[in-house]
């Protein structure tokens, strides 16, 4: 099971299982111990991400590129989908709306690996 509904501040909870950060910065004010696992490589550009929250950008321009700055990870990919099998894994950033956060369109990337 892949979770998405909660950001990096939400208290940890045994539900969620493994919580694995995907964001490229450390976000402030978090302590190592709310997260299991730091995957800096599948959080947005840099770029993209100032572009999307300066409206420069709209939602589904950006989901086309967050989707193209997965290629070459795929094999990521698959690794959180086989972590998946196992037990649940929480997708974690600093966005509190999964339908406003890549967590959304990681979690569909993730689960076509499935």
């Amino acid at each position: 099971m892949i979770r998405i509904e909660k950001s990096v501040y939400s208290p940890p909870d045994p539900s969620d299982g493994k919580r694995i950060l995907v964001m490229t910065l450390w976000p402030r004010g978090v302590s190592k111990e709310k997260v299991d696992l730091w995957i800096k490589e599948l959080g947005t550009p840099r770029d993209l991400i100032k572009q999307y929250k300066g409206g420069k950008v709209t939602w589904d321009d950006y989901a086309r590129a967050y989707g193209r700055s997965l290629k070459g990870k795929e094999g990521i990919l698959r690794q959180l989908a086989a972590e998946s099998k196992k037990g649940t894994i929480t997708l974690l950033c600093t966005e509190k709306d999964p339908a406003t956060c890549h967590r959304s369109l990681l979690k569909d990337a993730i689960e076509a690996f499935l």
